[in-house]
């Protein structure tokens, strides 16, 4: 199996990098032979090549560089969200998917356009939370952090409902963006190691032919850990 880091070196904040890692990691425990590519700014992949295809947060200016070379895989990308190939956008990336983004000084400059919705960056101001989200396509929530400075507004289709922290704006209880097997979110870090059974159901939708999730000790015991501290938190008002 193939799995493709694009961006590795302009978008990888806050150890997005494990990201990639804990899917490799799966996969050959799961018995499967997997080789990682990595391509930034310069190079070229085909898209169509791949199993899983990931690209972790950035600064808002490295956001803005990878965009523009980002364009040229617009038509594949369609096709592979399209396709429902396996894809992870996480932190502020999947802002590029959108119509527009808009920064603090109100410069406006087009996405890709594969989603009708807008990115408005907010000024001088970022919001940071744990946060705690549901989904219907997992029995158990997720856990995590958010740190961003961006309001989305216009998404039909959001990934998570929001249970602690933050939405894609102020007071929306929906977070995140899919289509298909594309998943974008503004979590970020190692989201896949913190929530072990959402890097299983990615490994699935990837082709894995028989996901193995019994070496996971460790991970499934600090999430549950992190969902009973939030879930504390939480319900105490903190």
């Amino acid at each position: 199996m193939k799995i493709l880091h694009l961006y590795h070196d302009l978008m990888n904040l806050y150890g997005d990098y494990a990201n990639v890692s804990a899917m490799r990691r799966i996969l050959e425990k799961s018995g499967e032979s997997v080789t990682v590519d990595k391509v930034s700014l310069g190079g070229k992949a085909v898209l169509s090549d791949y199993d899983f295809i990931f690209v972790g947060s950035g600064t808002e200016r490295n956001l803005r560089v990878a965009l523009e070379d980002f364009r040229q895989y617009k038509a594949e990308l369609s096709a592979c969200a399209d396709s429902g190939k396996a894809l992870l956008f996480t932190g502020n990336s999947f802002e590029m998917l959108g119509k527009t983004l808009t920064d603090c000084h109100g410069n406006t400059v087009e996405g890709l356009g594969l989603f009708d919705f807008t990115v408005t960056e907010q000024n001088k101001t970022r919001d940071t939370a744990d946060v705690i989200f549901n989904c219907d396509f997992l029995t158990q929530p997720l856990v995590g952090f958010v740190n961003k400075c961006s309001e989305i507004k216009g998404v039909s289709e959001p990934l998570f409902g929001v249970k602690m922290g933050l939405g894609n704006f102020k007071g929306d209880l929906h977070e995140g963006i899919r289509k298909n097997n594309l998943f974008g979110t503004h979590l970020t870090g190692p989201a896949l190691i913190k929530n072990p059974h959402f890097l299983a159901y990615l490994a699935e939708k990837a082709g894995c032919k028989a996901v193995n999730t019994d070496y996971l000790t460790y991970e499934k015991a600090g999430f549950e850990v992190t969902l009973t501290e939030l879930t504390k938190r939480m319900e105490s008002g903190e």
